[in-house]
This record gives C-alpha cells, sequence and structure tokens, in this order.
C-alpha cells in the first residue's frame, strides 16, 4: 500500500470540521431513531456500545472486512463474499451493516459462517477502536459508503481499502466536488476503487482518484440477480393459482397511493389480477395496511397468509427478505423509489424472473442498469396512475408480448455477467 502521501493542514481541518459537525448532529439522529419506532430504538441501545468501537472481537483476526449499508448492499457483496469463502476457508468475513433490516439479511444469507457487527460511527476513537479490535488484512466498502475517518484510519494502520461496485451518481459527484478539501485525500488513501459502471468510473475518475487506482468492473448485481433465482418458489401458491400478479417491489410513500389508483382501473377489465405491494422499509408496513384498511380492496398479510384467496384483491408483503420469491411468480413488476426521488432500487431482480419492467423517471441510483434495460425494451418508463394501468393493461392482453419483454430483460443479465470474478482480481492484487 502506498503511504508516501502527506496530509496539507486543510485536510486535517476539514476532517476535523466533518468530526465536530457529525458529533453535533447526533441529537439528530436520535430523533430520526425515535421516529422509526421503538424496535429500532432498542435494537440502537442494545448495540450502542458497537456504534463507538467496542465491537465483538472475532475468534480470528487478519480477516476481510466488508461493510454494506443494509439490504441491497449486502446482496450485492453476497456473490463476491461467497467466492471469497470458497478461494480462502481460511481467512475470516466480517460483515458490517448499519440498518436493522441488513443485519437480518446478513443472518440469514450467511448465519455462522460471518462475524458481524453494526458499523461504528465515523468518529475516529471509534473507528480507530474497530479495527484495532478485528485487525483486518482488507477493508471492503461496497457501493458509496466513503466514511472520511474509516479510510483516513485504515490509511494511517497501513490496511488496504477497496471500494466495490462503487457508485457515483451526478448528485453524489456534484456534492463531493464542494467539499473537495476533505473528498479529494479520500482518494489516495483507497487501495482501489471498482466502478460499476462508465458514468461512476469517469466520476471517480474526474474526482481524483489516480488511473492506477480505478477499475471498471461492471455491476456485480448483475451476477447476483442470477445466482438468487437459480432456485424457483412458489410464493403462497399463486403460481398455482394461475392468476395475473402484479408485483410493486420496494414501494416508498406515495408510490402505494398512485398504484392502487392504477389497480382500481386495471380490475374493471382483469377482475382476478392480484397486486402485491411490497414496502422497501418494515417501519411503514402499518402506514401501508392503514392505507389498505381504507380503500375499497380485499386485502391480505402475507404474514397472515398460507396461500392467497380468489377474494383477495390485494397483498400486502409485510415480511422481509420475500420480494425476489414474489419476482418469481409475477406477471408485471414495478420497482419502487422510482415514483418517490429515491433514486430508483434493483431493475435486475425482476429481469432475472424473466418479467417486464415498470419504473417511475428517478432512476439515478442504478442509471446504467436502467439504460440498459430500457435499451433492450424490457424496461418502461411510468410517471403517473394513468401510465401504470395503461401498460399493463396492454402486457395482461398480450400476455406473448410480456414474454418476450421479460426475455429481453433475462438477456441483458447475462451477456453483463464477470463482474465478481472482475472484482476478485482487484482484491487479490490489493491486500
Amino acid at each position: 500500500m502506498n503511504n508516501r502521501y502527506t496530509p496539507y493542514w486543510h485536510e486535517e481541518l476539514a476532517r476535523w470540521l466533518y468530526t465536530l459537525l457529525l458529533c453535533l448532529l447526533l441529537p439528530v439522529f436520535w430523533l430520526k431513531f425515535r421516529k422509526w419506532g421503538v424496535n429500532q430504538i432498542d435494537a440502537y441501545h442494545s448495540n450502542f456500545l458497537q456504534r463507538l468501537g467496542f465491537v465483538p472481537v472475532p475468534a480470528n483476526r487478519q480477516g476481510y472486512l466488508f461493510h454494506c449499508v443494509s439490504v441491497g448492499e449486502v446482496m450485492a457483496a453476497s456473490c463476491v463474499i461467497k467466492k471469497l469463502q470458497k478461494l480462502h476457508p481460511d481467512i475470516p468475513v466480517t460483515i458490517t451493516t448499519t440498518t436493522e433490516t441488513g443485519s437480518a439479511r446478513v443472518n440469514t444469507l450467511f448465519g455462522d459462517s460471518v462475524h458481524h457487527f453494526y458499523l461504528p460511527l465515523d468518529l475516529p476513537f471509534a473507528m480507530n477502536a474497530m479495527l484495532n479490535r478485528l485487525q483486518p488484512q482488507l477493508v471492503v466498502i461496497t457501493e458509496v459508503e466513503l466514511w472520511p475517518n474509516l479510510i483516513h484510519c485504515c490509511w494511517k494502520k497501513g490496511i488496504s481499502a477497496v471500494v466495490i461496485n462503487a457508485r457515483m451518481t451526478e448528485r453524489s459527484a456534484s456534492r463531493y466536488a464542494k467539499v473537495s478539501a476533505l473528498f479529494e485525500p479520500m482518494m489516495f488513501k483507497l487501495s482501489h476503487v471498482c466502478a460499476q459502471g462508465e458514468r461512476d468510473f469517469e466520476h471517480y475518475a474526474k474526482l481524483g482518484i489516480p488511473e492506477d487506482k480505478l477499475t471498471l468492473t461492471n455491476n456485480i448485481k448483475f451476477d447476483q440477480a442470477i445466482s438468487d433465482n437459480l432456485s424457483e418458489t412458489d410464493f403462497l401458491q399463486l403460481r398455482q393459482n394461475n392468476r395475473p400478479v402484479i408485483v410493486a417491489g420496494s414501494t416508498h410513500d406515495p408510490e402505494e397511493k398512485v398504484l392502487l389508483t392504477a389497480f382500481s382501473t386495471i380490475i374493471e377489465t382483469h377482475p382476478n389480477a392480484l397486486l402485491a405491494i411490497v414496502p422497501r422499509h418494515p417501519q411503514r408496513f402499518k402506514e401501508v395496511e392503514k392505507l389498505l384498511a381504507d380503500s375499497p380492496f380485499e386485502y391480505r398479510l402475507s404474514s397472515e397468509a398460507h396461500h392467497v384467496t380468489d377474494d383477495v384483491q390485494v397483498l400486502l408483503v409485510n415480511e422481509m427478505g420475500k420480494l425476489n420469491h414474489l419476482y418469481q411468480v409475477a406477471k408485471i413488476a414495478f420497482v419502487g423509489g422510482s415514483l418517490a426521488d429515491k433514486g430508483g432500487h434493483n431493475a435486475l431482480e425482476p429481469a432475472a424472473a424473466a418479467v417486464p419492467i415498470l419504473m417511475g423517471p428517478h432512476q439515478y441510483n442504478n442509471s446504467v442498469i436502467c439504460d440498459y434495460l430500457r435499451d433492450h425494451g424490457a424496461l418502461y418508463l411510468v410517471n403517473n396512475a394513468n401510465d401504470i394501468s395503461r401498460h399493463c393493461l396492454n402486457w395482461l392482453e398480450h400476455p406473448a408480448q410480456a414474454d418476450e419483454l421479460g426475455r429481453a430483460g433475462f438477456a441483458v443479465l447475462t451477456k453483463n455477467q464477470g463482474a465478481v470474478d472482475a472484482t476478485i482480481a482487484c482484491l487479490e492484487s490489493a491486500k
């Protein structure tokens, strides 16, 4: 690892001002946790010492430390982690997350085969304490979690830090450019950046990452989506029911309201259609359930159902980890966070199930993926309930066309695989 860099005074000042700001914002974070609900507050309390760096010590040190924010990053990194476990079964793996749902997904995917805890706050003493306890040989950051003090502490200790499946939107690049005194030094302190697309590669290059530390590996979600879809399942026996299922995945407010408006038009000519809604965040399950209770639709909670009866019109999936199972029985998929301005979630999951996809205009988190799918006719843009109902009605009335669009999306995945192997090669050289 290259340690020849000497920090300038303005970099040190910027980093300490950032640290001071983070300390001042702690009351704001606390209020946010209170809004999340009792379960999230309890989870935060029970892991408070971890947030300060007093993390559980693994049985073996000198391993790989992967940081994944939440469910999406855990899923994306899972293919890389599992391959590393096969290549180097004697090297321990630690995974950190920042959310309760991400933690639950780590436990589901890996069980006791990895060490897991919540990432400490990005304060110097907390990050130093964590690294001293783990003594990792490699720190791997997934997608966008560029924490200045974590990266600085790794650099000071001579620990290689690599960003995999690195994403950099126009919005993020603009923000980082405004704090260049803090951000540009981080680029030097990173050992390598594996960019998920050409847009991301170009943004990292413009922000100062040296050419020899930047590789276009493409998006590991192409590999991960195929891997997750290898075993088929009949979620709540919906495949046997032979009903056309429209899945709304990873939804945010007000997307559920828009979808229900569209669905009221769809069932006029397709009364046996079923709308399955999967909110992005579990703390919204009750909110969406109240919305359904006030609607004219017959609805059911997935947690209370062994199968879906014919009278049920809307299924609210109030369980985590079920979305991919639902996509496998879907006829049409809407990917959330795209009508709501959240950047759009992973459209490769329905593409892996060969399902035609609808998304709103906000796709900046996964713009390369969405562009690929849209260019091949697998993804269609919608702006409102009328757009959604129009496309759904067309595909329900012309199922052969819908099947063709779904196959086009699946073909995009198969043509763009290989990012996991490219990423592993970068990690091996960075150690």
